[in-house]
């Protein structure tokens, strides 16, 4: 596509134009994709973009250099300032649609209902399997999928499972490089992009531990040093980090895990619950 072909509108796309003459020509696919379908390369993984293109992951990361970008995430951010300031950002207009309660009633079920139906029940039986058996298990995540790795160690500690959250990023590649063979990380990620949780989980992989991914992402770096992965669903743009929806799809997922792990030890399970039901009984009025 020449140049004078590409579309400009708002301040990004304009950019990438008078970058795309000095581009390669691997680079000048990446470019082409970004300019016809960036509402949709918002919400896209490095991974992503770079099948869309047809080049490597590399290619992608230096065409973000090469119009200015320190990285891919800052980039899509960039996307997501020039839509939201002068084409528009997707999505459901409250005003519209019944007002913000049932605009955001929806958004909740709809969210549920997406990861539901992209969930694989063959992955999640392997997921729970490994678990059960497993000799540890550890949640990783950061930011928001950090508080969801604190959710899953509350959930599963009721039902007797000893696990441990890990959120400071330091202490998570410490804690990596002390497991073996029979532990299980799980690593939480709604991009599948959080470089401080892919690096720890590399550092888990390679001393032994299983992993487990969740991500909304299928094809993302997360995945790649992943031996499970869960998808969740809420998608979310560089402006919306923390999406209730986001966080609500991660929850879906925990609590299929906590709820099969419950289910396959019934008997333990009740009596563990009403055992850490009767250490708090005296902290509540």
């Amino acid at each position: 596509m020449a140049n004078s072909q590409l579309t400009i509108k708002g301040r990004l796309k304009g950019l990438i134009n008078s970058y795309f003459p000095s581009l390669t020509k691997s680079e000048q696919k990446v470019a082409e994709i970004v300019l016809e379908e960036m509402e949709k390369v918002m919400y896209f993984s490095v991974t992503d973009l770079a099948d869309a293109a047809d080049v490597g992951d590399t290619t992608v990361l230096r065409f973000c250099r090469k119009v200015g970008f320190k990285g891919y995430q800052e980039f899509k951010l960039a996307i997501a300032k020039d839509l939201a300031n002068g084409t528009g950002t997707p999505g459901e207009d409250p005003d519209e649609a019944g007002g913000i309660l049932q605009a955001i009633a929806r958004n909740t079920v709809n969210v549920i209902q997406e990861t539901a139906a992209i969930t694989n029940e063959e992955v999640l039986e392997d997921a729970l399997i490994l678990l059960d058996e497993a000799n540890s298990i550890h949640f990783f995540g950061v930011g928001t999928s950090g508080l969801t790795a604190l959710d899953a160690e509350n959930r599963l500690l009721r039902i007797g499972k000893r696990t441990h959250a890990v959120i400071d990023s330091h202490i998570q590649a410490m804690t990596a490089a002390t497991l073996g063979e029979g532990d299980v990380v799980v690593g939480i990620s709604v991009s599948g992009s959080t470089k401080d949780t892919i690096d720890s989980l590399k550092i888990a992989e390679d001393s032994g531990a299983t992993v487990i991914a969740i991500t909304h992402h299928a094809r993302s770096p997360i995945t790649k040093v992943a031996n499970l992965v869960l998808l969740s669903g809420g998608k979310e743009s560089p402006l919306e980090g923390g999406s209730l929806a986001a966080k609500i799809s991660q929850l879906f997922v925990i609590d299929l895990l906590c709820t099969g792990i419950a289910i396959r030890n019934k008997k333990k399970s009740l009596e563990f619950k009403e055992r850490t039901a009767r250490a708090v009984i005296n902290k509540i009025y």
